[in-house]
């Protein structure tokens, strides 16, 4: 896996490399995965918990606390819930996103996946993750990951990005672009 820990590097890539090294160790990574899926969509859905991992104000000792409250209360593995705990006492927590972002990417290499992000101005339900994960694979022509966000601000559609390559299907952009374009006409 040296491969895969070349390409994690600065902060939340050598964190990452870590958990996914001791995940790995210990036939977790499935699991881990999972919980750290857990605590991406509550920094995407909780204002709070968002406050709680960026706050410089927030002492060492309650970001540890919170956070392993959390982790129990979201009931997650003692591998993940070591993790936030150390991560939260060593005051870096507001790396907790990107080092989530950095195992997600090393666990789709093992794996042979491609990651692709997926924004849209809803949920979308299991059906559709389903159809846009089968369409995806048709194009990328191998196994794909997906991880999806809420953006409402898109209005509709989706945004997905694979690599270096967009597809930015949102209501926004096709306003944004039929507005452009009526500018011209007038």
């Amino acid at each position: 896996m040296a491969g895969a820990q070349a390409d994690a590097t600065g902060l939340a890539g050598r964190y990452a490399t870590a958990l996914f090294d001791l995940a790995q160790e210990r036939e977790a990574l499935d699991a881990v995965t999972g919980d750290l899926a857990r605590f991406r969509q509550l920094l995407d859905e909780s204002a709070e918990f968002s406050r709680l991992v960026r706050s410089p104000i927030v002492s060492r000792d309650d970001q540890v606390k919170a956070v392993t409250a959390i982790a129990d209360t979201l009931g997650v593995s003692e591998l993940t819930r070591n993790f936030v705990g150390y991560v939260a006492s060593q005051r870096r927590l507001f790396s907790l996103a990107a080092m989530i972002r950095a195992f997600e990417a090393l666990v789709a290499r093992a794996r042979g996946e491609v990651i692709a992000e997926v924004s849209s101005a809803h949920a979308l339900t299991d059906e559709q993750k389903g159809a846009l994960e089968t369409a995806l694979k048709q194009a990328v022509g191998g196994a794909v990951a997906i991880r999806t966000t809420v953006d409402p601000s898109l209005i509709g559609g989706l945004v997905v990005r694979v690599g270096s390559r967009m597809i930015d299907g949102s209501i926004r952009t096709k306003l944004h672009s039929l507005k452009l374009a009526m500018k011209g006409v007038g």
